[in-house]
């Protein structure tokens, strides 16, 4: 899923693809690069940004949305206003990703009325009510894994009442979003409890404030940690990876994918007859971890159904970490750049 922000303030690219001809020109490098989904964003959602109008969000995403329409394009719409949700599914547009784990119950009802899909990215309150950039109390949670999934099936639950359909309902940990640097590592260090039933998982790291926690950077020096972040997010199961960096998470995913079946044809003795490396679930019950999957969804627009995603057959393999400590969790540094 490749990341359109047709905005002015987006805490990496804002301004970038404001203007029209600069929107229509990002799709177009995306569906290049292979994107298989391209998410639309007229509002940012970085800590502290202002709400957006209607009226405004579909001016800024217009250009973007014709143009990836006219290429057949799977589109996403990054909203959370019902309004914008309906217009750009009358449009033409197939998803819609809300980030505010549907706090707004008739955003559900505007997709049911076009049996279009929904993406419930989990969030406690709206980013205007974020200090900062993975700021968040530490206690916030008793267990994150438990407390996401738990928000996020009662979003759904909600949803469903109001007409979508649970198959058309996917689901995103919203790293960041509510969590300081802490949390999200360790949702992503136990995604795999997450990925749990039929439901596809969304997963959006790209060069986000966690990673700064570990290695002090803006958002411009975090490709590094963005692959290596998706290639964890895809082992556990992901479905989809929501990045800016399309090309460069495509090709890590093939060598990736290379490795792992290059490493089967030999026959590695760690690999047991399910074809996966040792054996036993981890605490959760969950299968261990296995190779990524980057084959693209299919889907036929407008009207389509959700990939099968069959777990993989194998684990990666076992790594010693590294022999150096990770800085301490906590907020960033006063006044880093994100």
């Amino acid at each position: 899923m490749g990341i359109v922000n047709v905005t002015p303030n987006s805490f990496f690219d804002g301004g970038r693809y404001e203007a029209p001809e600069a929107g229509r020109q990002r799709v177009v490098q995306l569906l290049a690069e292979g994107a298989d989904i391209l998410d639309i964003g007229g509002e940012s959602s970085k800590p502290g940004a202002p709400a957006v109008s209607a009226v405004q969000q579909l001016e800024r995403i217009g250009a973007a949305l014709t143009e990836a329409l006219a290429h057949d394009a799977i589109v996403s719409i990054d909203t959370a206003n019902p309004s914008v949700a309906d217009e750009a599914l009358t449009r033409g547009a197939h998803i819609i990703n809300d980030v505010t784990c549907l706090r707004e119950p008739e955003l559900a009802a505007s997709v049911a009325r076009h049996d279009a899909y929904l993406i419930l990215s989990h969030a406690r309150c709206h980013q205007s009510q974020m200090a900062g950039f993975s700021e968040w109390p530490d206690d916030a949670y008793e267990d994150v894994v438990e407390e996401v999934r738990g928000d996020l099936e009662a979003a759904r639950e909600r949803a469903v009442g109001l007409g979508v359909r649970a198959e058309r309902v996917w689901f995103d940990p919203g790293l960041g979003f509510s969590k300081n640097a802490r949390q999200s590592i360790e949702l992503l260090a136990r995604l795999a409890e997450l990925v749990q039933g039929a439901t596809p998982l969304v997963v959006g790291t790209s060069r986000k404030s966690f990673i700064n926690s570990l290695h002090e950077s803006p958002p411009e020096d975090r490709l590094g940690g963005t692959v290596a972040a998706s290639l964890w997010a895809s082992r556990a199961g992901a479905a989809v990876l929501r990045v800016h960096d399309v090309a460069a998470l495509r090709q890590a995913l093939l060598v990736d994918a290379a490795l792992f079946a290059a490493r089967r044809e030999a026959g590695d003795p760690a690999l047991g007859l399910s074809g996966r490396v040792g054996s036993g679930a981890g605490a959760s019950g969950a299968e261990p971890f296995g190779a990524p999957s980057f084959d693209p969804p299919s889907f036929d627009a407008p009207s389509f159904d959700p990939p099968s995603f069959d777990p993989p057959s194998f684990d990666p393999p076992s790594f010693d970490p590294p022999s150096f400590d990770p800085p301490p969790f906590g907020a960033p540094p006063s006044g880093a750049q994100r």
